[in-house]
């Protein structure tokens, strides 16, 4: 049983061998072929003209930098960056520095004692303002400025003589008058008249005669070399030939000391 058992195990294991040998032998089938779909064929591209470019000339080879021998210069130090100034404001009103060639004289701005001069006036607005300058033995300096914001120096000069007077007058003639008008400035007195044989020019120190005799209300004046005049006020008023001849008689008296006479 056992022996007819192993044969039948043989016999199917010979029969499987038989048939792997005959399976690897058979030719392989061809495969079935696909249907497939035809393409169309693409259509030709539009032709176009294009611009030949040149092409890129290479730069040269650059040359290899040259050896530079060490420097022994110190690196430049930087300079240093100052700060920026501040910006000032515009001044809003005026500082005037006044000064006089009379040393100590006294200083007013519309009417308020500023000191001696020299002085310093601070905080004035703009606009027009009165300075009157005034020293013992000169006559007094009063002078209007148009002030404007910031500083400004003033100078007063109070050796200078100023005149400036005018009076009207009737020159008695021994037989009738004329009448005209007495003008002086530091540079002389002139008489102008409708009677060109009485007007008349003349310096102040050039004055041979010139007094006021109040109650008599006449005013003798005669130049050196000249004729003398007697003159009377239009309406017999002795106050205005006396005005005239104080102010001429004190300038006369300060050219005499050697006073400049300021510029008119």
């Amino acid at each position: 049983m056992r022996r007819l058992l192993l044969i039948l195990i043989i016999a199917v294991l010979a029969a499987g061998g038989y048939f792997l040998m005959f399976r690897s032998a058979a030719p392989t089938p061809a495969p079935t072929p696909v249907a497939t779909t035809p393409v169309p064929a693409a259509a030709p591209p539009t032709p176009f003209t294009a611009t030949a470019v040149p092409p890129a000339a290479s730069a040269p080879a650059a040359a290899p930098p040259a050896a530079r021998a060490p420097s022994t210069r110190r690196p430049a130090t930087p300079a240093p960056v100052e700060p920026a100034a501040p910006v000032e404001a515009a001044p809003t009103v005026a500082t005037l520095h006044i000064d006089s060639d009379v040393p100590g004289a006294q200083v007013f701005v519309d009417r308020t004692f500023i000191g001696a001069a020299p002085a310093t006036a601070p905080d004035i607005k703009p606009g027009s303002h009165v300075i009157n300058v005034t020293a013992p033995g000169f006559e007094g300096v009063s002078t209007t400025l148009s002030v404007e914001p910031g500083p400004r120096d003033v100078m007063v000069k109070l050796r200078e003589v100023r005149l400036n007077a005018t009076v009207e007058v009737v020159h008695k003639h021994r037989m009738g008058s004329c009448t005209g008008r007495l003008t002086a400035t530091p540079k002389g007195i002139r008489y102008e008249t409708t009677d060109k044989d009485d007007a008349f020019t003349a310096s102040l120190m050039d004055l041979e005669t010139f007094e006021v005799d109040y109650l008599a209300k006449n005013l003798r004046v005669k130049t050196t070399k000249g004729k003398r005049f007697d003159f009377t006020d239009p309406q017999g008023n002795a106050d205005k030939l006396f005005v005239f001849h104080r102010d001429v008689d004190k300038a006369r008296q300060r050219l005499k000391k050697g006073d400049p006479p300021a510029a008119e």
